[in-house]
């Protein structure tokens, strides 16, 4: 007997709680929300010349031309100095030569990537000040993402000719 007033009362209180009692919104979604939405398209804006920030890509540039120049020139040199490492045994000229030639490989490689920071960091400052992409610095990034990635296969390359540390 008294389970079927248990549950007699627990069902008047469950349906007590399924009814409206407020306005509140419904949970459905909105007509923006749904996938066939259109989605109104905004016109790009034209960029006004900015010859501070023009001066600044220069020079990043000039840095990154540089850097990359340095690069090869050491990438030139540490391939024969690695070959040689090859079969020679740890500790000797041969295989010294070779880690040496790596590690100045490796600080060439770092100073490619120092423009390439600044670049990306002039990029960053404009999006949170709210401006809109610069064509100049969007073009150096590029060019300077490129190179890097260049950089790092080639030294990628070079270290795997190196005999083990």
């Amino acid at each position: 007997m008294k389970r079927p007033l248990l549950a007699l009362a627990l069902f008047a209180f469950a349906t007590g709680c399924a009814g409206r009692q407020g306005d509140y919104p419904s949970l459905l979604p909105r007509d923006v929300e749904r996938p066939d939405a259109p989605v109104a398209e905004v016109p790009p804006q034209p960029v006004a010349p900015a010859p501070a920030l023009d001066a600044k890509i220069d020079a990043a540039m000039k840095r990154f031309d540089s850097a990359v120049a340095a690069f090869d020139r050491a990438a030139g040199q540490a391939r024969p100095a690695v070959r040689a490492a090859r079969g020679a045994a740890t500790g000797s000229e041969a295989w010294i030569a070779g880690q040496n030639a790596l590690a100045d490989l490796g600080s060439r490689r770092a100073a490619i990537l120092a423009p390439l920071a600044d670049l990306e960091a002039l990029a960053i400052d404009r999006a949170q000040a709210g401006e809109p992409p610069y064509p100049a610095l969007e073009s150096a990034l590029e060019k300077a993402e490129a190179g890097d990635a260049a950089a790092a296969k080639q030294l990628q390359a070079i270290d795997a000719m190196a005999p083990p540390a």
